[in-house]
C-alpha cells in the first residue's frame, strides 16, 4: 500500500520567471506574480511551506491602470511622527518609485503569515528592461 508523501523543504525546485509589464494591467498582472511566488501550480504545493519560484518583473515603469486610477489611486506612508503621513497618486509614484507600485501590489496578494517576507525575498523589479539576472532564467514569458 502506497500512502501520500507529504512535502520536504528538500523537495522544493525553484525555478526564475521574468514578466514583462509593458502595456499590462496592474491587478491582473500582480496575481499572476502572486501565483508564481506562492507556487500554487507546483504538484506538491502546501500552504505551510514556501514552495514559490523567483520572479523578475520588468519595464514596472510601463504598467498601466483603468479608468480614473492614475489619478485618484492614493499610496500612503506615514513616519509615526505627528503630521508624518505622505501621500502620493499612482501617477507620482509611477514617476518617482514604480517598484514600489508592483511590490505593494504583489505584497496584498499574499498570504498574511510568516512565509509572505520570504516570498517577497524572491521578487525583484525593475523598471526598466535591464536587470542581472538574464543567466538564470530558464523560462520567458
Amino acid at each position: 500500500m502506497k500512502l501520500t508523501q507529504s512535502t520536504k523543504k528538500k523537495d522544493i525546485r525553484r525555478v526564475w520567471h521574468q514578466v514583462d509589464l509593458k502595456d499590462k494591467i496592474l491587478g491582473r498582472i500582480s496575481t499572476r506574480i502572486a501565483f508564481l511566488l506562492l507556487g500554487k501550480a507546483k504538484p506538491y504545493f502546501v500552504p505551510y511551506l514556501d514552495c514559490g519560484d523567483y520572479v523578475v518583473v520588468v519595464n514596472a515603469s510601463l504598467v498601466r491602470v483603468s479608468g480614473d486610477k492614475p489619478a485618484s489611486k492614493i499610496y500612503t506612508s506615514y513616519s509615526g511622527y505627528p503630521g508624518g503621513l505622505k501621500k502620493k497618486t499612482f501617477s507620482q509614484l509611477l514617476q518617482e518609485n514604480p517598484t514600489r507600485i508592483i511590490k505593494e501590489a504583489v505584497a496584498g496578494m499574499l498570504p498574511k503569515n510568516k512565509l509572505r517576507a520570504s516570498m517577497l525575498k524572491r521578487l525583484y523589479v525593475f523598471s526598466e528592461a535591464d536587470h542581472p539576472y538574464k543567466d538564470k532564467l530558464k523560462i520567458a514569458d
